[in-house]
């Protein structure tokens, strides 16, 4: 949790914002129009505050895109360093990744989504989709290693399944509603098993 004191700011009469709240208004509004279609005027006006009063917090729509996508990158780099990532049978591990990585994008759905969207047309965004190959590259290796230790099915390409891992894990935030979307357990549960029960190895 965040220990920043808020920094209220604002018109006379009208709410104030801190850096979290206008973030959380930012990444929607980026989300629904894009980021090159949405200005400093348009996110005042979804605000209801002066674009003096943004300024107040960040420098531009530049620094509110580099905090959301640090934002969801953040979040997911966590899971690489969590025990259960890095020690245990690389399957395991595997599994642990796609699962954290399913509740980190239901928790953080806005930002993720935001992250997945980006195309590189900016330095913010290309170094975002850098450190998201540097994610790709994690996974793919949990993958070899899974493979060389006899725990994937030996028909299936190791390059391939990361890929299609977190296609689909990816995939979420074209459909998933936090409204009517059930539990993050019962949704991580339903994409582990929809996966793994395909790739893993059975005992004779």
């Amino acid at each position: 949790m965040s220990t920043r004191t808020p920094r209220r700011t604002g018109q006379p009469g009208r709410p104030g914002y801190d850096l979290d709240s206008l973030l959380s208004v930012a990444v929607k509004v980026f989300n629904d129009r894009g980021y090159d279609g949405t200005s400093m005027e348009a996110l005042s006006q979804k605000l209801g505050i002066s674009k003096s009063s943004i300024y107040h917090h960040v420098s531009g729509k530049t620094e509110l895109l580099r905090l959301a996508l640090d934002r969801a990158l953040d979040a997911l780099f966590a899971v690489t360093e969590e025990e259960l990532t890095t020690s245990g049978p690389a399957i395991d591990r595997l599994e642990h990744m796609v699962r954290r990585s399913v509740e980190v994008l239901v928790d953080e759905l806005p930002y993720v989504t935001l992250l997945l969207r980006v195309r590189g047309n900016t330095t913010v965004e290309r170094r975002a989709l850098a450190r998201r190959r540097e994610l790709d590259t994690f996974v793919a290796n949990l993958v070899v290693d899974a493979a060389a230790e006899g725990d994937l099915r030996p028909d299936i390409d190791s390059a391939l399944t990361s890929r299609l891992l977190f296609g689909t894990v990816n995939s979420l935030i074209e459909w998933y509603n936090p409204q009517v979307g059930g539990s993050t357990e019962r949704l991580a549960d339903a994409v582990v098993a929809m996966t793994f029960d395909g790739l893993r190895t059975t005992g004779d």
